[in-house]
């Protein structure tokens, strides 16, 4: 039985309280990316291509346009992003960078809030990194920063015969288990000044994507930071530097490098949910 006052798991709700700490989030996300010369876009709801950006495509909710052609609640927000400005707007504009504040849907009825940004044509995973920070400074927390690379579980993964999802649930004792001492000090690593000596000794695979980590920790500003060289996200589009920012169990913030056909671009999505909650707390 349904009740009058019944909402579906996995919905939200926001009033009095929570729903001014929402706004609040959103509105200093948006004065400080409008500042930083990011434009706003919305996407539509519905999507032909949430199956290129989301790993369990159980996950979508979906439904048929007038002619039946499969598509989806938005899910996820980048691809769209970038596909949008790229293809549907085209030459209408040059402009490369861009912020949203919309919500994702997964199956059966979970909804999620998010504030993001992503700078198409884009290298430097840096420039929008410092954007996140900002975003947290301003609403003065300092949650955990763990800086990765997806290429290191990926290549290692290869190298050393090891299943991706000994990365995926961070499998330490059969990391240890084959007493490299290169891997054993990578399973271990978590501060910058701890990646110099490792370079003497890794594989050379290797130390170039520790190289990518040390420069963009290289004068970075947030000083609550750990660097998680074996972390292996679980993300379709995410290729190579990767962070997220953490606060216990809680996921507050993820970004990364990622490539759309021949496009390479930065991005991040702030978790708006996870964020009321800690800061109406």
């Amino acid at each position: 039985m349904i009740f009058e006052h019944e909402i579906p798991e996995g919905s939200r709700l926001y009033f009095a309280g929570t729903a001014k700490t929402k706004r609040l989030i959103e509105s200093k996300a948006s004065t400080l990316l409008s500042a930083a010369g990011f434009e706003e876009i919305v996407t539509p709801l519905f999507s032909y291509h949430q199956h290129q950006s989301v790993c369990e495509e159980r996950e979508l909710i979906r439904i048929g346009d007038v002619e039946n052609h499969a598509m989806s609640l938005r899910a996820d927000s980048t691809i769209d992003v970038v596909r949008i400005l790229k293809k549907r707007l085209g030459t209408n504009t040059t402009h490369k960078k861009w912020f949203y504040i919309q919500p994702v849907y997964r199956f059966p009825s979970t909804e999620q809030y998010q504030v993001g940004a992503e700078i198409i044509d884009e290298c430097d995973l840096a420039v929008v990194l410092n954007e996140a920070t900002a975003i947290f400074s301003a609403l003065k927390i300092e949650p955990l920063l763990q800086i990765s690379n997806i290429n290191i579980p990926r290549i290692l993964s290869e190298i050393l015969d090891l299943h991706l999802d000994d990365f995926r649930h961070v499998n330490i004792e059969k990391f240890l288990s084959l007493k490299l001492e290169w891997l054993t000090q990578l399973v271990y690593l978590e501060k910058i000044e701890q990646i110099e000596p490792l370079l003497e000794i890794v594989p050379d695979v290797i130390r170039d994507e520790l190289l990518k980590i040390k420069k963009l920790c290289t004068g970075l500003q947030y000083p609550n930071f750990v660097i998680a060289p074996l972390y292996y996200a679980k993300m379709l589009y995410y290729d190579e530097l990767f962070f997220r920012v953490i606060e216990k169990n809680e996921v507050y913030a993820m970004g990364g490098r990622y490539k759309d056909e021949e496009t390479v671009s930065v991005g991040f999505a702030i978790y708006t949910d996870a964020l009321v909650e800690a800061l109406h707390h």
